[in-house]
């Protein structure tokens, strides 16, 4: 039997956290409960959880945590301890499905009413993601709940016994850091039992493992891991751990063939598994020979919140470098890439003679900022933002790569009052053996939720310019707004997200908000909050969660910022470091990851040549 737990939502966890923090752990357990006036439940499938199993919960938590020095300060060997033993607790005594324990605001509970003086001993004057769940992968218990999810393996006398293979900051890297892979518990499991049968003598566990993670991340885009039975994967895990090993030692990279164990009949290579996710279609016409399929080298400027170079990324593009000059920005790439090389700086200062690894990579591309045209440009800022385009084309000619991928407003492409630049950049590249091609794309007509018209410019060397050809859209409607954001406007039980999403039956309009001129979060100007309004969203500013149950029946939600990044096809576990301006202004100012798909696999296709 499943159970629904309690959920404390964050109006009424807020003030709970601020006073609880600073309360000592003997005060604290004077505030448990097993109910909460302004507790809620979700029907996301079971019975609501008794009284009673709160309680017997509570006393195997606290048995666990006496055990480890509870009350009293513990260290760091009792903690690790502690934790393993509650993660496999907490999951087999819980009864709790998936879906229940995605939601923060129950653990939120757990934190602040049944345990509060555990999590507050565990953590002391935790920061908020320990106990409001901001972050479910830091959350005291939420994130050993589903810790024991991934690696449980049932057929076995002890389920949880996987949990012991890695500490907390090594698991740390493959699920809260690379949730590309951590996603897939089979696919976890198999990282587990392959890493607990390496030599790793004379290396740096930290080291190889980082290694290794990233290698399986350039993998991910071509192979549907979950596909591969568990032999045949635990095979190609290891040739690739093996390849991290002889980096690591410095030795010559071993081929997958010389390595892997060879394959019986009946377990088939990975390789006749390779699926791009969500692009199938587009993924079948190239070739299924994973040694056909070559990862390209890029430099990443002006790169925002991520979203062209993750788009890249899933084209083939390994960036060896990625610029902005802001710092919300670089923490943005840093948490969710942190195997990338993140150089916080203006493309303007940038000097490529001092990293010589960016010199005649494959690809240079940019998400540039928003240029006026020389005629209307009368600020400091404009002309700002002209010298960041000068500056990115004269990096280009510096590092010479194969490609150039800029993208920018469709006036850039479209409008005669930029003919005078697209002339001078044209002459630019001609002079270092580039030919290039101009183009304004719809991010609708490739699967995003937006009608979001973007210029690019595409250049190549000339030997590769002839087989480059622009990407075709797909044909497939473009996906509207209540089917993207239904199921998140539903998320805390609004009683009208099924009619607003039946009335939201259109694809979005271009979220704007990027530039650093604009003010607080909202969604633009007069005629787009207009547009969002008739798509039931009250665009003047951005809401901090989805509507709850109490919110009216015809009301008009504002959008949270991850349902803006989610009109940007964002993946959802992409996470945005900085305040809420902050935020939106990286989510408003990205290309969606899809476009950059699309334009990154034509480049792809003339680089193979």
């Amino acid at each position: 039997m499943s159970f629904l737990y309690p959920r404390l939502l964050a109006e009424q966890a807020k003030p709970l956290y601020d006073e609880y923090r600073d309360l000592t752990v003997t005060e604290l357990s004077q505030r448990v409960a097993v109910t909460h006036e302004s507790a809620v439940y979700v029907a996301t499938g079971g019975d609501r959880i008794p009284p009673a199993r709160l309680k017997e919960l509570r006393e195997s938590v606290l048995d666990l945590a006496k055990q480890a020095g509870f009350p009293e300060e513990s260290d760091r060997a009792s903690n690790a301890e502690f934790d393993l033993k509650l993660a496999a607790l907490l999951h087999s005594q819980m009864g709790m499905v998936p879906a229940e324990a995605a939601s923060r605001d129950v653990w939120v509970f757990l934190a602040l009413a049944l345990m509060p003086d555990v999590a507050i001993w565990r953590y002391p004057n935790p920061p908020r993601d320990r106990v409001l769940g901001t972050d479910l992968t830091r959350h005291v218990f939420g994130r050993l709940w589903w810790r024991a999810q991934l690696v449980r393996s049932p057929e076995e006398s002890d389920p949880y016994h996987a949990l012991r293979i890695l500490g907390e900051a090594a698991f740390d890297q493959i699920y809260a850091r690379r949730t590309a892979l951590g996603g897939s518990p089979h696919l976890v499991r198999a990282i587990l039992r392959v890493w607990n049968e390496l030599d790793l003598s004379g290396l740096n566990d930290r080291e190889t493992l980082r290694d290794f993670l990233k290698r399986l991340l350039r993998l991910a885009p071509f192979v549907l891991f979950d596909g591969v039975e568990e032999a045949p994967l635990d095979n190609e895990l290891r040739a690739v751990a093996q390849e991290s090993i002889d980096a690591q030692r410095g030795a010559p990279s071993s081929t997958r063939d010389a390595v892997a164990p060879a394959h019986t009949p009946d377990s088939a290579s990975p390789s006749s598994t390779l699926r791009a996710r969500g692009v199938e279609a587009a993924q079948e016409a190239e070739p299924t020979s994973r040694a056909a399929v070559r990862r390209f080298t890029s430099v990443e400027i002006c790169a925002g919140a991520g979203g062209q170079a993750l788009g890249l990324e899933a084209a083939g593009f390994e960036p060896v470098a990625l610029l902005d000059s802001k710092a919300d920005a670089c923490f943005t790439l840093d948490l969710n890439r942190p195997g990338w090389d993140i150089i916080c700086i203006d493309v303007a200062q940038f000097q490529p003679t001092e990293r010589p690894e960016v010199m005649g990579i494959d690809l240079l591309s940019g998400g540039l900022p928003r240029v006026k045209s020389l005629a209307a440009a009368a600020r400091d800022e404009d002309f700002a933002e002209r010298r960041v385009l000068r500056a990115a084309v004269d990096l280009a000619c510096k590092i010479r790569p194969r490609a150039i991928l800029f993208e920018n407003l469709p006036d850039l492409v479209e409008s005669p009052e930029f003919e005078s630049d697209r002339v001078w950049i044209g002459a630019e590249l001609e002079q270092s053996g580039f030919r290039w091609s101009w183009k304004v794309l719809n991010a609708g007509d490739f699967g995003v939720p937006q009608n979001r018209r973007s210029g690019f410019l595409v250049a190549l060397q000339t030997p590769y310019f002839s087989g480059f050809s622009w990407p075709v859209p797909s044909g497939a409607p473009t996906p509207t707004v209540g089917e993207v954001l239904g199921p998140s406007m539903a998320s805390r039980g609004w009683p009208g997200a099924g009619a607003w999403a039946m009335n939201a039956n259109r694809a979005a309009p271009a979220l704007v908000g990027g530039s650093d001129r604009r003010g607080g979060a909202d969604l633009g100007p007069t005629g787009s909050k207009k547009a969002w309004a008739s798509l039931g969203v009250n665009g003047n500013s951005l809401g901090d969660e989805p509507p709850g149950e109490d919110f009216p029946l015809d009301g008009q939600p504002k959008l949270t910022i991850e349902q803006t990044a989610m009109i940007q096809s964002f993946p959802s576990d992409w996470a945005f470091s900085g305040g809420k301006t902050s935020r939106y202004r990286q989510v408003g100012h990205a290309m969606p990851p899809p476009l950059a798909t699309a334009v990154g696999r034509s480049i792809a296709v003339a680089l193979r040549g």
